[in-house]
């Protein structure tokens, strides 16, 4: 059974592939074949019921018909998006559905397979949509943990870093802030420490990502400097 490591680092929890389609045999057909190659399978007649027992912070993807009765996969991908989960979702359709699957894709569904498709076609899509889901909630944990560390700072260490990471140097520092170059390093020295950074790229790459620092003005700076 496939697993992922937990956004917290403590637990690990179970990929599922979530199949909605109001065909019976077909999710079956689906379920028997994303099993078979280790992964866990929860399929659904329909769209509400697949809305009721979906978690959002379970990671996996969603194999969704674009054409059932009810509410519709169309609509499933509005209400999901609505709700600002970012699943990725590969749309399978019938010839006829194809134009209704390329709107999906406008409107975030990552791609469609239409029906007849080969087993290793699907099989491939799921592959790839689970290893973007997996790395979106890298990048989300990382987010959250580097917000974390920002919170420990008060307001005049942010007040450094952003001056820092931006290319001032010291001694520029301390004179747009009326302060001593020697407080300006004490300010420094505790931003580096309460971040984690054991260098200033570190630090600049943290502000990147946490945007608090456009990556034009970051690259702009000069990181032998000091």
């Amino acid at each position: 059974m496939t697993q992922v490591q937990a956004d917290n680092g403590t637990m690990p929890k179970t990929v599922t592939v979530h199949v909605v389609d109001d065909d019976p045999s077909m999710r079956d057909s689906l379920r028997w074949l994303i099993e078979s190659v280790g992964m866990h399978v929860d399929t659904y007649n329909n769209a509400d019921a697949f809305l009721e027992q979906f978690e959002p912070d379970m990671p996996g993807c969603l194999v969704l018909d674009v054409r059932m009765p009810g509410t519709s996969g169309m609509e499933l991908l509005d209400t999901l998006k609505n709700r600002g989960v970012q699943m990725p979702i590969i749309i399978i359709s019938g010839h006829g559905d194809v134009p209704m699957a390329v709107q999906a894709l406008k409107r975030g569904a990552m791609d469609f397979l239409e029906k007849p498709f080969r087993d290793q076609e699907l099989l491939e899509q799921v592959s790839r949509a689970i290893e973007m889901d997996s790395a979106r909630r890298k990048r989300t944990a990382s987010v959250a943990g580097i917000r974390a560390k920002l919170e420990k700072l008060t307001p005049r260490e942010r007040e450094v870093m952003i001056m820092v990471v931006g290319g001032y140097a010291n001694k520029q520092v301390a004179s747009r802030l009326g302060l001593s170059e020697k407080t300006i390093e004490v300010h420094r020295s505790r931003v580096m420490s309460k971040m984690q950074a054991k260098t200033l790229p570190c630090l600049v790459k943290m502000a990147i990502v946490a945007g608090i620092c456009d990556p034009s003005d970051c690259c702009n700076a000069d990181l032998d400097r000091d």
